[in-house]
């Protein structure tokens, strides 16, 4: 099977195409620095040129209002040519509660993202994963000084990118789905314990102080970014990873 991944040379997009050539198929990775430009479909159809599958991982630049743009300019760019080009499957990576959580402007540019696809003219898949272990560290800088890191208690449902990358592997080579699948890790933990947590790991000294209105997660009301009882859960826990990191 031939399957370009948009996004090819990222965090997750770089594991993805080494998981898939480690399981026979031809993988193309598409991104700006192999000449594709998603907002102007620049590459696009030299990328998808006779392949089956297409899987989308590329993200905004921003997460404010201007993600809405991006994401309906590059999901459009991406179905036109994958129309030209005869691709079968197209894949993209979204994120679990994504059409729960309106009043973030990343949040509601993701599901543009989806409705886009669901709309469009070929069949699909969508993967849903929690936020990733790896994303923590931004996550604790968003409302940190010298001393504190300010964290709502937001339950969480985090899993590390590695797990993401098999969710993916998985929806890219089976047949598509017509509708999403969440996959989460296997631990629900409110977000400032997590922040203590991995203070304490990395024998950080600073203080987490428990603040409802500190950081994007605090817009979040209830459990909706964990997996839920629909969710396949990963195998990795988040103590393990930050252990494998030391």
């Amino acid at each position: 099977m031939k399957i370009t991944v948009i996004g090819g040379t990222g965090l997750v997009g770089s594991q993805l195409v080494s998981a898939l050539r480690a399981l026979g198929h031809e993988v193309v990775p598409a991104s700006p620095s192999t000449g594709v430009d998603l907002l102007t479909g620049a590459g696009l159809d030299e990328a998808l040129a006779g392949a089956d599958t297409v899987v989308n991982v590329s993200n905004s630049p921003t997460f404010d209002e201007a993600s809405l743009e991006f994401f309906r300019a590059t999901m459009n760019n991406l179905l036109a040519a994958g129309e030209r080009a005869g691709v079968g499957h197209q894949v993209i990576l979204s994120i679990v509660g994504v059409d729960q959580v309106p009043q973030l402007d990343y949040y509601r540019a993701k599901t543009l993202q989806e409705e886009i696809l669901k709309q469009g003219p070929t069949p699909y898949s969508i993967v849903r994963a929690t936020q990733f272990f790896e994303f923590m560290d931004a996550v604790l800088s968003w409302t940190a000084d010298e001393n504190t890191v300010r964290l709502p208690s937001t339950p969480v449902q985090p899993m590390a990118a590695a797990d993401v990358v098999a969710a993916l592997a998985a929806a890219a080579t089976g047949a598509p789905l017509g509708g999403a699948v969440d996959v989460a890790g296997p631990d629900v933990f409110a977000l400032d314990e997590l922040g203590r947590l991995t203070l304490s790991a990395r024998q950080d000294p600073r203080t987490v102080v428990t603040d409802e209105q500190a950081g994007l997660f605090a817009a979040v009301e209830g459990d909706v970014l964990t997996g839920g009882p629909g969710a396949r859960l990963a195998p990795t826990s988040y103590k393990d990873w930050l252990g494998a990191k030391r």
